[in-house]
């Protein structure tokens, strides 16, 4: 709510749950927070989500973006009508029907899910075994469902409050970016719609600080350093060069970094990018991620390939610039999305420009980058442009599959020489094999 810079809003979490809660509704007029209405454990949106990924082979509580990149694939589908037996939507929020869940017993069961789930959905998918059309149909019903909830859960708070044009979502499933992108498109039930870089557990520090400061100032902390994801560890120049030096490292330093690595994206060579501060976000947004050309349809496999050693049905991510995105995505002119939270439409003209970051559906988790949130990739980007027409770089997390995102210098140094990448550039200096 505080980042959100509304001088009042509503606000709705969805999570697997907090202590008691596991869904929030409430309104923050400026003044104070008042807790409208809440959903109690076990009855919960998140764990539901966590449930069927666990049944479709993946861990929960760690994958569910995989069963969103799954649901992409399907249509409406049988079980769209079996999902119907799983939950209710009720005057104050929902229940799951939880003969069919089992996470509520996670220290004594194996699964989220039981055998009454797999009487109604068929045999659960194993780890790592194929994936067949009903794994893609049961994701999209899911999804679906998903949806169902969280709007009726919206439309709950709006109609509790009615005080607000404007909504505030937090905890992990706010991080369900399809859902997120429809929002504004397909349900127009606040004019605005704002959702943090850290929604999940992981702005628990930041939101204790930011509440405990305005609960002590009695006014919002409008510090501009802190209202961003660009809030980890930064490296120098110098640090850096004495880190190339102390490995006995060949590298340069151009006098224009941009177009150089801007030329290098533009052969197709695959590209480490390591700058300033490290984002506080589980997404990569230009300051320790991986670039590449998005103008061909094999890019995706390249990647995968070389580093990312991911399933081939999750897509990439376009950063563009963002004075250009409303040209390529079905997007508002000025339309901000900094954090890859939402999925939107890429435009008819433009999906066989930039295949590598067009998913299945025609979607897109769109990054718009502008000169007064990141400088540099902005200044990347616009070289790009400028060399090939398109303003628009693959951004994928600086890492190998199952590591953390590299945070220092050695450590984006080891990756690179681990894996198939061509450039690293660390600050203003270049690494090439």
């Amino acid at each position: 709510v505080i980042p959100s810079k509304f001088k009042n809003t509503d606000y709705l979490t969805i999570d697997g749950h907090g202590e008691t809660e596991t869904c929030i509704m409430g309104h923050f007029n400026g003044k104070e927070f008042r807790k409208i209405s809440q959903i109690m454990y076990p009855h919960s949106v998140g764990l539901f989500y966590g449930t069927i990924t666990d049944f479709l082979g993946f861990k929960p509580d760690n994958d569910e973006w995989k069963t969103m990149a799954l649901a992409s694939y399907s249509k409406n589908n049988k079980y769209l009508k079996i999902f119907k037996r799983l939950y209710k939507l009720t005057p104050k929020g929902f229940e799951l029907n939880l003969s069919y869940f089992d996470f509520y017993l996670f220290d004594k069961k194996p699964n989220f899910f039981n055998n009454k789930l797999v009487e109604i959905l068929g045999k659960p998918r194993s780890k790592n075994s194929r994936l067949e059309k009903k794994h893609f149909d049961i994701a999209y019903a899911l999804q679906k469902s998903f949806e169902e909830i969280v709007i009726h859960l919206l439309k709950i708070t709006k109609r509790l409050s009615n005080k607000s044009s404007n909504i505030c979502l937090s905890g992990g499933a706010a991080m369900n970016c399809v859902f997120n992108g429809v929002l504004d498109t397909k349900y127009k039930i606040y004019k605005n719609v704002y959702i943090p870089p850290w929604p999940d557990d992981l702005g628990v520090s930041l939101g204790a600080n930011l509440l405990l400061n305005y609960k002590i100032k009695k006014k919002l902390n409008k510090n501009k350093k802190i209202m961003n994801a660009y809030l980890g560890p930064c490296y120098t120049n110098k640090e850096i060069e004495s880190t190339l030096k102390k490995y006995n490292l060949i590298y340069s330093k151009p006098k224009n970094l941009y177009s150089t690595v801007a030329k290098k994206i533009s052969e197709q060579k695959l590209t480490g990018w390591f700058q300033d501060r490290m984002e506080f976000s589980h997404r990569a947004l230009g300051n320790r991620s991986i670039l590449a050309d998005p103008r061909y349809a094999n890019t995706k496999d390249v990647i995968n390939k070389a580093v990312k050693y991911r399933e081939n049905f999750r897509p990439f991510a376009p950063s563009v610039l963002g004075e250009k995105a409303c040209e390529i995505f079905e997007i508002n002119k000025g339309k901000k999305i900094e954090y890859m939270e939402k999925a939107v439409i890429v435009r008819k003209n433009w999906k066989k420009k930039i295949p590598a970051v067009t998913h299945v559906d025609g979607t897109a988790r769109v990054q718009t980058v502008f000169r007064d949130t990141n400088l540099k990739f902005y200044k990347l980007i616009d070289e790009f442009y400028q060399l090939t027409g398109v303003p628009v770089l693959v951004n994928t997390s600086f890492n190998l599959n199952g590591e953390p995102i590299v945070e220092n210098p050695s450590d984006a140094i080891r990756t690179f020489y681990t894996c198939g990448l061509d450039v690293l550039v660390l600050g203003d200096y270049i690494i090439e094999k």
